[in-house]
């Protein structure tokens, strides 16, 4: 999205909510900066000033507004709708990276010099990369300061920050503000979606993720659900529960969809893994899209506008662990749903590491009970005797531990720093991935908002019935036109069939084995 300073006071002066996070309104009268859509009083446009980061508005001297809550904002769309370097570097700040590795990690991950990489986020951003984690990581701590009783020591080391002298000037700084007084405070607004619930434990904690727009939750989560592997996945009243392996140790991730919000609860062994998870969340539910824009788009084909009318905001469902997700559709080849499930399961139990739980902090929630592996890594998967492995077609056999060698020595990445084209390439190359394969693990590992598997049994379907060309290659011709946007067509597409992923599983109880 591409707006001039015309463009962007209108948006303020209309508070529209859609350009949260596109964009950061500082106003010099007061040194606070703001969402285009805060409530408050529009300020004279002589005194607005616009910066295309929350980081940018804090290093230019501004606070954040303590009515509109500038730093909870969904993120900008931009990060997850491209593959250029910038946007490969945010994804992996988003995914605390930088705090791991620092600028030296992420740039040698995206193959630049530090230098290249600092020079590149300053002209887009307006801040380098250290300026934005900090700014990732103050979100962070208010997040846990007002909705858990964790001790201030304990939330700066979970945050992020390397000393509590750090996390205090850095509160005061962009909050203008104690963290004492933060937690002694109510909002003046609340977080989108109302109050913040209360944490229950030390390594427990229970947030709101905010979108913007409308969300088809039956289409997100009924694919997820259905697509859930036992052991490591299941849906039970309501909440689609997983667990994950973080930097620092395994989690389990428990998610529900409401009218204005996604209720999450994060259990974890290491609290500094917070941030990590909370991004994992988003991605996985696709939380930053802009579902208005693309709607738009997409309802321009006569052909496409009626699905688009009946599932408004469709999201593409994401992965917690791209490369979980990659090995999980190569196994699913040429078979059902339910086939995929009951093979990765195999594969789970075999290879996977067991999810024990570490006291209060993963285990002991009745909804979780069944989530007893963690998913196997592709080095394990590489390393594994090959009659270890399910039992499958001898090519596929093959293209599994050719991935799984290839995603192990980084040959492959289909994480957030990936080249989204040159991944497709390598992808290419390994015997036995062909064209539907790489086109979806780049709509559901990778993210890319184009990808478009055409030969999909479930798109085909549902194209042919609307009217739309039935062979492939006129399909993707005359797809063309969807594009950037021709993985929410398939989503779309999805969405109109008959599967049972299209539609929002009934609410369950007990455990999946």
């Amino acid at each position: 999205m591409i707006l001039d300073t015309n463009a962007r006071m209108a948006a303020v002066r209309s508070r529209d909510a859609r350009f949260d996070g596109f964009f950061y309104l500082g106003v010099t009268s007061t040194k606070i900066y703001c969402r285009p859509s805060c409530p408050a009083r529009v300020p004279k446009e002589s005194n607005m000033r616009f910066y295309p980061s929350a980081a940018a508005a804090q290093g230019a001297g501004f606070r954040a507004c303590k009515r509109c809550r500038p730093d909870a904002t969904p993120g900008s769309p931009l990060w997850h709708e491209r593959s250029d370097v910038v946007a490969r570097v945010m994804r992996l700040i988003f995914d605390g990276v930088i705090d791991r590795e620092g600028v030296a990690g992420v740039a040698r991950r995206v193959g630049y010099s530090e230098r290249q990489v600092e020079r590149l986020v300053l002209a887009e951003l307006g801040a380098g990369p250290l300026a934005l984690a900090r700014a990732q990581r103050a979100h962070t701590a208010r997040v846990l300061i007002e909705t858990t009783t964790l001790p201030m020591s304990e939330i700066a080391y979970a945050a992020g920050f390397t000393s509590i002298r750090s996390f205090n000037d850095t509160i005061r700084e962009v909050f203008d503000a104690t963290p004492t007084h933060l937690r002694s405070t109510p909002p003046r607004r609340s977080l989108p979606g109302g109050p913040q619930p209360k944490g229950v434990s030390a390594h427990r904690v229970t947030l709101r993720l905010p979108f913007r727009g409308r969300l088809h939750a039956p289409s997100l989560f009924g694919h997820l659900a259905a697509t859930s592997v036992p052991g490591v996945e299941q849906w039970i009243d309501t909440v689609l529960v997983r667990s994950i392996r973080l930097a620092r140790g395994p989690a389990l991730i428990h998610v529900s969809p409401r009218a204005d919000h996604v209720a999450a609860t994060l259990s974890l062994a290491d609290l500094r893994d917070l941030t990590t998870a909370m991004q994992r969340c988003r991605r996985l539910l696709d939380l930053d899209a802009d579902p208005v824009a693309i709607d738009e788009h997409l309802a321009r084909d006569p052909l496409l506008a009626p699905l688009v009318a009946s599932a408004a905001g469709v999201r593409i469902p994401g992965a917690m662990d791209p490369a979980e997700m990659a090995i999980r559709i190569v196994l699913s080849q040429h078979i059902s749903t339910k086939a995929a499930a009951t093979l990765t399961a195999r594969l789970v139990r075999t290879l996977g590491e067991p999810f024990v739980g570490h006291g209060n902090a993963v285990g002991g929630t009745s909804a979780g009970e069944g989530i007893n592996w963690l998913f196997p890594s592709p080095a394990a998967i590489a390393a594994a005797d090959p009659g270890l492995l399910p039992g499958m077609p001898p090519t596929r056999l093959r293209s599994l531990r050719l991935l799984a060698s290839a995603l192990a020595d980084s040959s492959v990445d289909v994480g957030p720093a990936a080249d989204w084209a040159q991944a497709r390439s390598r992808l290419l190359a390994i015997p036995g991935i062909g064209p539907w394969t790489v086109e979806m693990i780049a709509l559901r590992a990778m993210g890319d908002p184009n990808a478009f598997p055409a030969t999909d049994l479930g798109v085909r379907n549902t194209a042919i019935a609307l009217g739309l060309p039935a062979p492939p290659r006129d399909l993707i011709s005359h797809a063309a036109a969807w594009q950037p946007w021709r993985g929410y067509a398939t989503q779309s597409l999805w969405a109109a069939s008959d599967h049972v992923a299209a539609r929002m599983p009934e609410p369950t109880t007990g455990a999946t084995t």
